[in-house]
């Protein structure tokens, strides 16, 4: 994994209160302003949950410094779970426990979210989890409080599988991390390939998810002569895996999955084997090459500059970590800090978002829409639409 690019002073606490004041114009201001506070359980040693903290920061100081909450006032305490579950747990407790947390954000750990779905239930803590995992939100009857967003798997896989499918792919290699959402987007995937009687899958080839060498797996996935190699990981054992790809001289395409977007750029020790790789993810990553034909792809154009503006790139993330307190923020209008009142606004939500078009509802509490995602293709060492 690579080291954050921003390790700030608060990364080894294992708990912490951002406030977020840029809002008010005066102490006195800030004296009549009710507090909502939203707590967070991220892993602060993990570059992507460090780009969901720095999110949430940025986009609570802007929800302040705006009028949108002219009797409210957020503000952000987060908590580091080191990745692991057991810790997560606590922190979610010890989070929902606390009758001044509004709400719970929580980072891309899926087994983390998961294994406190119950507490979460339990507790009657309204929760946004920016974890991909199916699980996350299904099943439904467990998940009441709990809510996602992000890319589906199957929704990831039903654009992969069009565009193996327009680009006249034959024969599909395999590799996907083994844990809950590799497993689930594989699951996806193979049962949306097998639609299409001219596509032959080479049995998926699983990877551990802590693995930073991936090439033996890539070697005996594309000795068969593959003409396309879809890899459903992380950034990191994405970017590996490419690399690896192009070491063992392999001459097909290479897809990713929504799973790998990371940072704007491609690692440059990677952006030649990257080089033409397709990836399936929403428009944030080339937003320099969408028109601005409407206020939901200002507004991204915008948060891009933003984000870009205070922290010098763009992680792919982080419009997920803003979509979430967009969401809370605007239940807060409506429900002031009354957690069942939250929930119950959470969970018909509907907006066109940073990420793209999110729908809650008492049926699906997995927000993001499928035409929220698109093909990007990387060229000259970053992500750009494909055309």
């Amino acid at each position: 994994m690579r080291l954050p690019r921003r390790m700030t002073a608060f990364a080894a606490a294992p708990a912490l209160i951002l406030t977020a004041l840029a809002g008010c114009s005066s102490d006195s201001d800030a004296s009549t302003r009710t507090k909502i506070v939203i707590g967070a359980d991220l892993a602060l040693g993990s570059a992507v949950d460090n780009a969901y903290a720095d999110a949430l920061q940025l986009r609570i100081e802007q929800i302040n410094a705006s009028n949108k909450l002219p009797d409210h006032e957020l503000e952000l305490r987060v908590m580091d779970n080191r990745s692991e579950s057991k810790q997560s747990l606590s922190n979610i407790s010890t989070l929902a426990d606390d009758p001044g947390i509004a709400a719970i954000i929580t980072g891309e750990c899926d087994e983390c979210v998961v294994g406190a779905a119950k507490t979460i239930n339990d507790k009657r803590v309204p929760t946004i989890a920016l974890a991909a995992a199916d699980q996350v939100a299904t099943p439904i009857e467990s998940r009441r409080y709990l809510f996602k967003i992000g890319p589906n798997g199957s929704d990831s896989a039903a654009a992969l599988t069009a565009e193996l499918d327009r680009s006249g792919k034959k024969k599909v290699a395999i590799v996907y991390a083994n844990n809950l959402y590799g497993n689930g987007v594989r699951s996806h995937l193979v049962s949306e390939l097998q639609k299409k009687p001219q596509i032959t899958v080479i049995a998926p080839a699983p990877v551990k998810p802590t693995a930073t060498d991936v090439s033996q797996v890539i070697e005996t996935v594309t000795a068969d002569k593959p003409d396309a190699l879809v890899v459903l990981t992380g950034s990191d054992q994405a970017t590996a895996a490419v690399t690896a790809a192009k070491a063992a001289k392999f001459k097909g395409q290479v897809y990713f999955d929504a799973a790998a977007a990371n940072d704007l750029f491609v690692p440059q020790e990677a952006a030649v084997a990257t080089e033409n790789t397709t990836m399936v993810f929403t428009q944030i990553l080339a937003i320099d090459d969408v028109i601005a034909t409407s206020p939901a792809k200002a507004a991204r154009k915008q948060w891009f500059r933003d984000y870009t503006s205070r922290y010098g790139s763009y992680s792919g993330v982080a419009s997920f970590g803003a979509d979430a307190v967009d969401l809370i923020a605007d239940a807060v209008v409506r429900a002031g800090g009354d957690r069942q009142r939250l929930r119950d606004v959470l969970e018909t939500s509907q907006t066109d978002g940073l990420s793209g078009p999110l729908r809650l509802t008492p049926d699906n509490h997995s927000g993001l829409m499928p035409q929220a995602l698109t093909l990007l293709v990387a060229r000259s060492g970053r992500w750009r639409l494909l055309s």
